[in-house]
């Protein structure tokens, strides 16, 4: 073999070496451009214009497809209906709490109980006076509670001025029934008289409330300013804060009773619901409601200062009382 002859075997051995190794040939001009990157990524040789890699070089996967993130509802968002109706319920339980407390509030309280000796016999054409004095504690009209009162059973001091609360209607009230110092109080101001019996008193049976009964029918008028019966007195109720199983009052007297007396009582009334000074000028009760004060101080033409039942007039009262008392 001549020199070139063997120049020329070994220019095509170095040239088929070459093309081996990875040197760059043409693309196959029957596929597309996105299968001209992929063979000349499985074969190692870039295509036209593109960077060569070493052979052996992993090669570079695909565009990574964006993950798309979806918005993720916070603990508000997810629990927004249970919180609204949770805190529905506890705005209900508030206001439902607050009018309980408001309802099972007591609506009076004692400091201490007035507690003299019971009342002796007093003999009918004895100068001595039935019954006790009380401290005044005032006549305030009031809506708030509870009211406290330094003596009890208070025959003055702070009570309501409402219809159906205070003046309350004259008559026998149960054990069950709901009034109380803030109701019948301000019928004392006008000159009534209350009697009060405690729920452990033969007074709260069935036998000691028909007496009651008896003695409400049978009440009179009154002495001086001939208020008829019902219109501020009596009241008879229950009231359990009292040292004697019954009471009776007038503003600012206490006639305290062991026994059940409804002669004393009537004599209590007589004498002390109404009273006179010695010109003549009523001093009792606290609160003229039915102008009584003005028919005295102008007698009648016979020259009486006595005025007439016809004459009288009552405070507006109203049948039932609100459940206002302990």
């Amino acid at each position: 073999m001549s020199k070139e002859s063997r120049r020329a075997a070994r220019a095509a051995r170095e040239s088929r070496r070459l093309g081996a190794a990875g040197t760059s040939r043409p693309a196959d001009s029957q596929a597309g451009s996105s299968g001209s990157a992929a063979g000349s990524a499985a074969s190692g040789v870039s295509g036209p214009g593109s960077i060569r890699r070493p052979a052996g070089a992993p090669t570079r996967a695909g565009r990574r497809e964006r993950v798309r993130r979806y918005h993720e509802p916070t603990f508000l968002e997810r629990y927004r209906a249970l919180l609204i109706g949770v805190s529905g319920i506890a705005i209900l339980a508030v206001v439902v709490g607050i009018v309980f407390i408001n309802a099972t509030q007591p609506v009076y309280a004692c400091t201490s109980l007035f507690d003299p000796s019971p009342t002796p016999t007093v003999s009918p054409g004895s100068s001595t006076r039935l019954g006790f004095p009380e401290d005044d504690m005032g006549n305030s009209h009031v809506v708030s509670r509870p009211q406290t009162y330094l003596l009890c059973p208070p025959a003055s001091g702070n009570h309501i001025n409402a219809v159906g609360q205070g003046p309350i209607t004259p008559r026998v009230y149960k054990p069950s029934d709901s009034v109380g110092p803030p109701n019948w109080v301000h019928n004392l101001e006008h000159g009534g008289l209350v009697v009060l019996y405690r729920n452990d008193s033969p007074g709260a049976t069935t036998a000691g409330l028909q007496a009651f009964q008896q003695f409400f029918d049978s009440f009179p008028t009154s002495p001086i300013c001939k208020i008829p019966k019902g219109v501020i007195s009596p009241v008879i109720a229950r009231f359990d804060q009292m040292p004697h199983p019954y009471a009776v009052l007038v503003w600012d007297r206490v006639l305290y009773m062991d026994t059940w007396d409804p002669a004393l009582a009537i004599r209590f009334f007589n004498e002390e619901s109404e009273r006179l000074d010695a010109d003549g000028a009523l001093v009792a009760p606290p609160e003229d409601a039915t102008g009584c004060k003005a028919r005295i101080a102008s007698p009648s033409p016979s020259g009486s200062a006595q005025p007439s039942a016809a004459g009288s007039a009552a405070p507006s009262t109203s049948p039932e009382p609100s459940a206002a008392a302990s």
